[in-house]
């Protein structure tokens, strides 16, 4: 990346920070808030979840299809930010569970907004060349600012109470919308951020097809999107579970305990990021998300081996392992996937769809199993369909490096059993 490109990239370095504390909403803190202060039961939580899961599933496609048709990428990003902020500050004035469902609806569908819109932004300003070690730095300081969040949150909570996480974001909010303004709008092509990347790509196909469509035009995206789907289904509801159990044994210290447990996760995610970006192209894809799954599948089975505040956060740290590798990975693998096609974004969502099912079924499914069965047999069975995914993605999907057309260099994959150039 020359030096032009690397000023036009910083401001993403920001904006990545910042919107960390935003892209998801409350996240599991609206777990730990509607426990311990508005007394609700875990049913009633995991559906209020599951809902706004749903109706952000809706937009998943849509926004990847706006952000390939849009060229005012940021101004996208600024309204969905304000958007699920607002939504979010609502909460307490309206602590009903009709009206918190729906606003956590409309935060679920504006969230659906950024992760096509950023790497959309990253592939424009910086090119393909350069586009798995860029992911790789968006997603350290992503984790980053959620580490710095989650201890911001812990120590105002501590003093506060849970309300203060909503302040928070809010200033949160304010930061990531001028990290947005910071992007030059001319240095975003938006030829390539769609992922028409070279002069052979002007036969890409013009139409803008659904997101079904694009999955089954390719059987090796149709496996990736299947194999996320369970990494999803597995990885969502065990944070919140984490935090229940938690308040449960310690409501004042609830918030706090919820934060320590983020922080653990979001520090290990930095460096593992920075690692898959600047590997990925040597090591494969294949592996990387191989060994994201066999940690997710791990962490399941550890959780209900120990109540103690200290193993619950201990076994989280392994969180910052799969998802530091799913969140460096994914844009890249989709994008090996979808090359000179122009429908990269589209893409995105479709998958994103599948991925939101699977969030969303994860938390109605766990509180169902935890209300029925328990804690610990939530945790089991979300290890075991982390298990199937890995499954899958070894039997099923190729090395993703290796197609015909994904190498960032232009150059010819490696001969089998070779190293690809670094």
């Amino acid at each position: 990346m020359g030096q032009t490109e690397d000023k036009a990239a910083r401001p993403l370095d920001a904006l990545n920070f910042f919107l960390a504390d935003v892209r998801d909403g409350l996240g599991p803190y609206l777990a730990i808030y509607l426990l311990t202060v508005q007394k609700w039961d875990e049913a009633s939580i995991g559906f209020t979840l599951s809902a706004a899961a749903i109706a952000g599933i809706v937009a998943q496609t849509p926004a990847g299809a706006l952000i390939d048709a849009t060229r005012a990428k940021r101004t996208v990003l600024i309204v969905a930010a304000i958007a699920i902020t607002v939504a979010s500050l609502a909460i307490p004035f309206v602590p009903g569970l009709v009206p918190v469902t729906l606003l956590q609806a409309l935060s679920g569908m504006a969230g659906a907004i950024f992760p096509p819109a950023i790497a959309a932004v990253t592939l424009g300003i910086v090119g393909p060349k350069a586009f798995a070690r860029r992911i790789g730095r968006n997603e350290a300081f992503n984790h980053a600012g959620n580490a710095s969040a989650a201890l911001l949150a812990g120590g105002f909570a501590y003093w506060f109470g849970p309300i203060a996480v909503f302040w928070l974001m809010a200033a949160m909010a304010v930061a990531s919308i001028a990290a947005t303004l910071a992007i030059d709008p001319k240095a975003i092509d938006h030829d390539v951020a769609r992922g028409l990347h070279d002069a052979q790509d002007d036969k890409a196909d013009p139409a803008r097809p659904s997101g079904l469509r694009v999955l089954l035009a390719s059987p090796p995206l149709l496996v990736f999107a299947a194999s996320t789907t369970l990494f999803h289904f597995a990885n969502a509801a065990m944070l919140p579970l984490v935090g229940q159990k938690l308040a449960l044994a310690s409501p004042d210290l609830g918030t706090t305990l919820m934060s320590a447990c983020i922080v653990a996760a979001q520090l290990v995610m930095v460096p593992v990021a920075l690692v898959v970006g600047a590997r990925a192209d040597r090591w494969g894809r294949k592996p990387i998300f191989a060994a994201a799954l066999a940690v997710l599948c791990l962490r399941g089975l550890l959780y209900p081996l120990s109540d103690a505040p200290g193993w619950l956060i201990g076994v989280q740290l392994l969180d910052g392992v799969g998802a530091g590798i799913f969140g460096a990975l994914f844009p890249l693998i989709v994008s090996d996937l979808t090359r000179g096609t122009g429908h990269f974004n589209v893409a995105q969502g479709a998958i994103a769809t599948a991925q939101g099912i699977g969030g969303a079924l994860s938390t109605a499914v766990a509180g169902a199993i935890v209300y029925t069965y328990g804690y610990s047999a939530a945790f089991v069975t979300l290890g075991v369909l982390a298990g199937l995914g890995l499954v899958l993605l070894l039997a099923l999907l190729p090395e993703t490096r290796d197609l015909p057309g994904s190498r960032p260099d232009g150059g010819t994959p490696p001969l089998s059993g070779q190293p690809a150039a670094g």
